[in-house]
């Protein structure tokens, strides 16, 4: 059969570097594919690294759309907001009823809703998918957030198995996650949870970097040995690596030369935006998110460090070492935190939006392949799949046994940071959020009698049915 002739299971729009590395990784597994990019050198380039020859790249739409199986499966790796509804729009004159559609990219999940909505009522099938794990978890397996419409993704299951990463225990890291937008959902919040981490990787850095005086030598040691132990992670692995780095033809690390200024794609600023929105805390995220911010403003940074910074900020550290285990314990505590308050966000969300999230089946797909894939994660899905109806991470007493273990660590660090002057936001939000959480009675009832006292917002009583009001500049006889 010539290349005319044959048919391919499977399109693909889009043939950067993850969408690439997807199609490869589906025709590694047998799969034949057809990529789609405008640019006709990335075509040829898929056919290049394509050693199966199970794929065929075209820069043109009416011979590519032409080439794939009816029913078509077309998923879409572009990046999110306008481009997508382009893409959408110039595919369907070519397209038939009961054809699927997939959105790959980190698409707004309210964006999502709509192209549901529309799509639908038009006859066809969509779906948006999380894809996590970079161009290597593309290429080698990534974790993979499919929802929307159920009949298209058993259509696509045995693709997405068969290319997703695959657990300890030969698990594909895959599954269905639940209706409408259910998916971007989701890998929102797993970036959110990816913000978190990423933040306190960062300040356990400069805490050792600036409070300890340690060269990156000894801190890519650090980290190298929290990532063998409990606080196992991928981010973890990666910054070990980082702190090795020399660019070719430099004696010195990479990561040195870098600009402290963090850019953002907004999937963060989203998951702390929709938080709100659900009355779901997440201070650790929003944190990571604010720190983020305030890194770009370099020159108000540098202007306030005259201003401010007479001394070089030193721990006062009797016995680094000890400290260095509190550190290691406080690393941990924040992790499980950044996961808990991400899992109480799905939890609402699953209630808000009726997504029916399985979260025992979300942390197990996150077990590999993904970026916020950790030791702790299995955890995680022993919580939920002990206890489907578990309100809070922090209630599992699992969970719980593991976070009282490591509390000393993180209120001696957070206490020896806030003396020293060193910025630790991130590790002291967490705390703060756990032991508000761990209140059985908080000081919001002053804050309920000031809003009543300039508002007349009204407040209720405890033991005592009915809402109140007082006159609180009246006398009291």
């Amino acid at each position: 059969m010539s290349d005319i002739d044959k048919k391919y299971a499977f399109g693909m729009i889009g043939l950067g570097t993850m969408g690439r590395n997807l199609l490869l990784n589906m025709g590694d597994h047998g799969f034949a594919g057809a990529g789609f990019d405008k640019d006709a050198s990335k075509g040829e380039l898929l056919e290049q690294e394509d050693k199966n020859k199970n794929l065929k790249g075209f820069s043109a739409v009416e011979p590519f759309i032409a080439s794939l199986s009816i029913p078509r499966s077309i998923m879409m790796l572009v990046p999110a907001g306008k481009p997508v509804d382009d893409v959408i729009a110039e595919l369907l004159p070519y397209l038939d009823k009961g054809d699927i559609l997939i959105d790959g990219g980190n698409s707004h999940f309210t964006d999502t809703n709509r192209r549901v909505e529309d799509l639908e009522g038009k006859g066809f099938h969509f779906f948006g998918m999380g894809v996590s794990g970079g161009s290597d978890g593309a290429r080698r397996g990534p974790s993979i957030m499919p929802g929307g419409d159920k009949d298209a993704y058993n259509v696509m299951k045995p693709i997405l198995e068969a290319i997703a990463a695959k657990a300890e225990d030969g698990a594909p890291c895959v599954t269905y996650i639940g209706p409408g937008a259910a998916g971007h959902f989701v890998k929102m919040v797993h970036n959110g949870i990816e913000y978190g981490m990423m933040q306190i990787i960062a300040e356990s850095y400069e805490i050792m970097k600036k409070g300890l005086q340690m060269d990156n030598a000894a801190i890519q040691k650090v980290f190298a040995k929290w990532n063998e132990g409990r606080s196992q992670c991928f981010l973890l692995d990666i910054t070990k690596d980082i702190l090795l780095f020399k660019a070719p033809g430099t004696d010195h690390l990479l990561v040195d030369d870098i600009k402290d200024e963090a850019r953002a794609k907004g999937t963060g600023k989203w998951t702390s935006q929709v938080a709100m929105d659900l009355q779901a805390p997440i201070p650790t995220v929003d944190t990571a998110v604010s720190m983020r911010d305030l890194s770009k403003y370099k020159k108000l940074r540098e202007e306030a460090a005259t201003l401010y910074s007479k001394e070089l900020p030193v721990l006062n550290v009797a016995d680094t070492e000890a400290f260095l285990a509190d550190l290691e314990s406080a690393f941990y505590f924040t992790m499980v935190i950044s996961y808990a308050q991400g899992m109480h966000l799905l939890t609402n969300a699953s209630t808000e939006y009726k997504y029916d999230l399985k979260l025992g089946e979300i942390a197990k797909i996150w077990r590999a392949g993904c970026i916020i894939r950790s030791k702790f994660l299995y955890d995680i899905y022993n919580a939920y799949n002990t206890n489907s109806g578990l309100a809070h991470l922090l209630l599992d007493t699992g969970v719980q046994k593991l976070v009282t273990d490591v509390t000393p660590g993180i209120r001696s660090v957070v206490s020896k940071t806030v003396a020293a002057g060193i910025a630790a936001p991130a590790y002291a939000a967490s705390l703060s959020y756990f032991d508000a959480f761990r209140s059985a009675r908080m000081p919001s009832n002053l804050i309920q009698a000031q809003r009543d006292f300039f508002g007349a917002h009204t407040y209720e009583l405890i033991g005592k049915e009915g809402v109140f009001h007082t006159d609180w500049t009246g006398t009291n006889d």
